[in-house]
């Protein structure tokens, strides 16, 4: 039988972090677009169900713990970034550099692992640093999980690389490597606070498809177009005869 639960377990110290706990990414929506309205005489991006929906999919990962992140700074003559935890706070555990972002345990991918993609170019061509993610996540059988950026509502400085893992098989954690938003702010030196959502995630069915192309004639199309009596510039349109929603709890 079916089982439509995403399980997220960690270390219980870490679970006791309250406000670092994946949740429901619909509990982020940001408040700029909580604010927009919808007046007669002009739509908004508010009415459109598909740009809700990248909001409200699938489930968030907050920061485990503060980070201080500098990006592109130069030492002793040699460009540098530092990603580290900002104090010893959130060490609570034996070897907790094995699953945590520690002073002296910082990961990072070289550039050569990633020669001739614009993620280099992007990340300033500086080693690309990751998050150490101390979450397992556990899906039904045939269930993956895409992971990528918040949707929409991504964070100022920092994406991680997007990635999809079979997680009903895979049984370690999932760890991020991120670029920093270099080609919008060449120095970057911020604190990445506890508790910022910096990656969603969507479970979905792994299945294999197969490709189909049709060509369709002018009156197949204006027979398309006609069937449901709709104009697709009546506001809602999509949301009260075609959108099924979803539940994430």
């Amino acid at each position: 039988m079916f089982s439509n639960i995403i399980e997220f377990s960690a270390h219980q110290d870490i679970v006791s972090i309250t406000q670092a706990r994946p949740e429901p990414i619909k509990l982020n929506i940001p408040e700029w677009y909580k604010k927009l309205k919808n007046p007669a005489y002009a739509r908004t991006i508010k009415g459109c169900m598909p740009f809700l929906e990248t909001l409200t999919t699938g489930y968030v990962l907050k920061i485990p713990q503060q980070m201080y992140l500098k990006h592109n700074f130069e030492e002793d003559g040699i460009k540098k970034t530092i990603v580290k935890s900002s104090s010893d706070e959130y060490q609570i555990l034996p070897n907790m550099e094995l699953i945590y972002n520690v002073n002296h345990g910082e990961a990072a991918h070289s550039t050569e692992q990633l020669k001739d993609s614009p993620h280099v170019d992007h990340n300033r061509n500086l080693p690309i640093h990751k998050i150490l993610n101390p979450w397992y996540i556990k899906t039904p059988p045939g269930y993956s999980c895409l992971f990528l950026p918040p949707m929409n509502n991504g964070h100022k400085y920092i994406s991680i690389i997007p990635g999809i893992v079979a997680t009903d098989d895979f049984p370690y954690r999932v760890n991020f490597p991120f670029l920093v938003n270099g080609d919008k702010y060449p120095i970057v030196e911020t604190m990445l606070e506890i508790g910022t959502p910096y990656v969603q995630v969507i479970p979905f069915r792994r299945r294999s498809w197969k490709m189909k192309i049709k060509g369709l004639t002018t009156n197949e199309i204006v027979k398309v177009e006609n069937s449901t009596g709709v104009k697709f510039d009546i506001l809602h349109t999509y949301k009260d005869k075609f959108w099924s929603k979803p539940t994430w709890k």
